[in-house]
């Protein structure tokens, strides 16, 4: 066009981009292969959204809830791999009693580059912001029964290429309707990990190495438990008669935990 000086097969590449969106993901990752075919920089981005894709698969959302979308289009330059939004699709009404549909009230994405900016150090970032006042007004029109539980139960990381298991032990958690969530930071410091569990006030603690996926089972560690016990215990040996963690066979995990947070509720 005109306005920035693109050639007609340049417009129609982009429109094409924009436009490659299919009724699958494997059929958007398809189109999108095709289009950017011979750019090792464009084959590098495709390479990383089929890796968050394999990660965030292992979430039990309802279908399509998750999808690569070309025609997501982020306003600031700063960003240098994926960019992503937040969409709510449910419908509320307003004061007024009038349908409404929120739309996005999250956005962000990659930014390798931007601290280099001001301190000179490469540190790979993502940040992500919220529109607090549309949330908000979003979650007072669609309101959830609230949880019980004063934290979520923490799956640890203990073998980074575990990922998409540990992903896959959180989402089964929160379809039970159990608050969870994945320890986010760096995984070489089991102890900071434990300690991130207590900041969060968390119940539990869940404790999987390849070990252990090997074995069929997964390690639970009690954690208020663990902290009453360190109160009355004296010696090791009744530290050893009541202990904190326990093993349990992977698919008895749910019941496991429902009985560590039902005692906890006594």
């Amino acid at each position: 066009s005109e306005g920035v000086g693109l050639s007609k097969e340049q417009t129609a590449l982009i429109i094409a981009f924009v436009k490659a969106t299919s009724d699958s993901t494997e059929g958007t990752i398809k189109n999108l292969r095709d289009l950017v075919r011979g750019s090792e920089i464009g084959s590098t981005g495709l390479e990383e959204l089929e890796n968050i894709f394999e990660i965030v698969s292992a979430s039990r959302t309802k279908e399509n809830n998750i999808v690569i979308d070309p025609s997501v289009v982020r306003g600031l330059g700063y960003y240098t791999g994926p960019v992503f939004e937040a969409e709510l699709t449910f419908e509320v009404y307003d004061e007024k009693g009038k349908k409404r549909q929120f739309g996005s009230v999250a956005g962000g994405g990659r930014y390798d580059d931007l601290i280099k900016r001001f301190t000179g150090q490469t540190i790979p970032a993502t940040g992500v912001s919220i529109g607090v006042d549309r949330l908000i007004s979003a979650l007072n029109g669609f309101k959830k029964p609230s949880c019980k539980m004063s934290g979520p139960i923490v799956v640890t990381v203990m073998d980074k290429t575990l990922i998409k298991y540990y992903k896959s032990i959180v989402e089964e958690l929160r379809a039970d309707n159990i608050r969870a969530e994945m320890f986010m930071g760096n995984p070489k410091d089991f102890g900071k990990q434990l300690k991130y569990a207590d900041q969060r006030n968390s119940p539990v603690a869940i404790i999987v190495g390849s070990e252990e996926i090997h074995r069929g089972v997964i390690q639970l560690k009690d954690l208020r438990l663990g902290t009453e016990l360190s109160k009355s215990i004296a010696s090791n040996e009744e530290w050893k008669a009541r202990p904190a963690q326990q093993e349990v066979a992977r698919h008895e995990l749910l019941n496991a935990v429902r009985q560590i947070l039902s005692k906890d509720s006594e």
